[in-house]
């Protein structure tokens, strides 16, 4: 098996795994649907095309919090473009100045397909909606490595501002990954967002459980400080004073 890391940074984020009415919130980090339709673009996967978006979902997915960023709410209006009506006011929620890492684990020649799609798309790539393009290059690389360690492996992306905020003395710096559950992980919890079909007219989308763990990454602003160096303590006679001088 092989993995494909993927930097999901940008001004703004949004990654909706479920939406109410007027309502779109966004998830904390990217939903699986949100990178594999990234993917998809980059390949020029058509919406109704429900074999080749399969052969994408199933591939074990896995994202770490590099920079959490700021929830932001936004409120939009709209109107209908033939009889010119307005359309109920609608809040849609967005991640400001976040940066994630993502991996897709599975078959490498696969895993190459796509890198190598993510540099040359067919489609433009966005960060869960539209209006939320990347400010960075998406693709990483393609390692021959497991998940866990692609995510552990990888260097710490959030931005120097972030880093140089949240230094400390240590060498490493510990980041959430969720990531789907393997064989032997016990309880985890549910999210709607592996995706079915993608057609516009009836998107579906199962359950994933996902797993929440820390791992530990090389913090490249560590103030390290050298142990201070023991002072002797001089010798001191509390009955020197009392002695006769000659």
């Amino acid at each position: 098996m092989s993995v494909l890391t993927l930097l999901l940074a940008g001004p703004l984020q949004s990654w909706g795994a479920s939406a109410r009415f007027t309502r779109r919130t966004t998830e904390a980090a990217p939903t699986k649907s949100g990178v594999l339709g990234i993917l998809a673009a980059a390949q020029g996967i058509q919406r109704g095309d429900d074999s080749r978006l399969a052969e994408l979902a199933a591939l074990r997915f896995g994202v770490r919090i590099d920079q959490p960023g700021t929830r932001i709410r936004d409120f939009q209006t709209a109107h209908h473009r033939v009889t010119g009506k307005s359309m109920p006011l609608s809040e849609r929620f967005y991640l400001a100045d976040a940066v994630f890492t993502a991996a897709l684990e599975g078959d490498h020649t696969l895993l190459t397909t796509l890198h190598n799609a993510l540099r040359t798309p067919v489609y433009p790539t966005f960060l869960g909606r539209r209006s939320c393009p990347p400010a960075r290059p998406v693709e990483l690389a393609v390692h021959d490595i497991s998940l866990t360690r692609a995510l552990s492996d990888e260097p710490w992306h959030a931005a120097p501002w972030y880093q140089k905020l949240h230094r400390s003395n240590t060498p490493t710096v510990p980041l959430v990954v969720l990531r789907d559950t393997a064989p032997g992980d016990g309880y985890g919890e549910t999210l709607r967002d592996h995706p079915l079909s993608f057609a516009a007219e009836h998107r579906r989308h199962a359950l994933r459980t996902v797993i929440s763990e820390t791992v530990d990454v090389p913090n490249p602003r560590a103030a390290i400080r050298p142990p201070a160096q023991r002072q002797p303590v001089p010798h001191h006679d509390p009955f020197g004073s009392l002695e006769d001088n000659p």
